[in-house]
């Protein structure tokens, strides 16, 4: 479907952006594939590895809808992945985290109607369901305001969705890297929060193939979320450093013991299908079939109550399985 289209990426520098450029390129012959940041460093560093001639590189801030709207122009797909993610900086810079995450949100849903942009994704986090962070509340009033753009469009044929997923393996903040620097310093122990704590886990690949798969599913108005395997957090020790021992140091402030992505509370909203679940938009602007998706998949209510989070996740990886994901 990317075939001899525009396809912008925000945030296109990060971990995802890099992934998504690299998958698509090798697979579809895109028109223009333009990497939107506001990182000269990143995109000077990037240009090294992608010089397709397809390639384009925007230097502006999601905060500027007039370097939105010029970067947009005859656009066809918007993903947008830029976003303020650490949460201790967003505790500690709260208003720049709005900034970012809300009124930049904002910015791309006016921009990408104002363009006529056909689709546009917006990546959300397992933290935004019930959040108790401020990044994980940013995140979550951006996706009611991706789901309710849908509401704007009129006539026009611009349509957004967002996919909610869980943790990346790898990615920058992962706590992957941070046993690995820990292991490799020489330390005698690794610290653990909390020895009960639960998390989803994902390649940054699957989520690719995820955001792929939901650009062909989306009506419009969507909350996509894949099924993915949990881990525990002394499994993932293990796996990682088997011969250090662990130190429980106590649960960081905004942090939960399990993530949820498919809170109880929406379970009348949600439906599930064979690989992922989809959370309808909770106000009604069109007399769209959600149970049937756009690749006349179907779905069905899930039960009374439901809820999806890691800990209560029927497949859990293993030692052996958490060890393959993370050589």
């Amino acid at each position: 479907m990317f075939n001899d289209k525009t396809i912008l990426v925000t945030g296109g520098t990060g971990s995802f952006g890099k992934k998504f450029i690299e998958i698509l390129l090798g697979r579809y012959n895109p028109n223009r594939l333009i990497v939107y940041s506001r990182d000269e460093l990143k995109q000077f560093e990037m240009q090294q590895r992608f010089n397709n001639p397809c390639m384009r590189y925007f230097l502006g801030d999601v905060r500027d809808k007039d370097r939105l709207k010029r970067a947009m122009y005859q656009v066809d797909y918007v993903v947008h992945a830029a976003a303020i993610k650490q949460v201790p900086a967003a505790e500690y810079n709260p208003m720049e985290c709005i900034k970012t995450n809300i009124h930049g949100a904002q910015n791309v849903i006016s921009a990408a109607i104002e363009c006529g942009v056909e689709k546009v994704i917006a990546l959300s986090t397992d933290k935004a369901a019930n959040p108790v962070n401020l990044y994980g509340a940013t995140k979550l009033c951006s996706d009611k305001l991706f789901t309710a753009a849908n509401n704007l469009v009129g006539d026009r044929v611009t349509r957004f969705s967002v996919v909610r997923y869980g943790n990346v393996v790898g990615s920058r903040g992962s706590v992957v890297p941070f046993f690995k620097k820990l292991r490799e310093e020489g330390v005698d122990s690794l610290p653990i929060t909390d020895e009960r704590m639960t998390r989803f886990w994902l390649k940054l690949e699957d989520a690719v193939e995820f955001v792929f798969k939901s650009f062909q599913r989306m009506h419009g108005g969507e909350i996509f979320i894949p099924k993915l395997p949990s881990m525990r957090i002394m499994d993932l020790a293990k796996a990682i450093a088997p011969e250090l021992p662990t130190k429980i140091i106590g649960i960081r402030p905004g942090e939960k013991l399990h993530e949820v992505m498919c809170p109880a509370d929406t379970y009348y909203d949600t439906l599930e299908f064979d690989d992922h679940f989809v959370i309808k938009p909770s106000v009604k602007f069109s007399n769209v079939d959600y149970e049937m998706d756009a690749l006349g998949e179907k779905g069905h209510p899930v039960p009374d109550g439901f809820d999806y989070n890691s800990g209560n996740n029927p497949h859990f990886l293993t030692v052996e399985e958490l060890r393959e994901m993370n050589p």
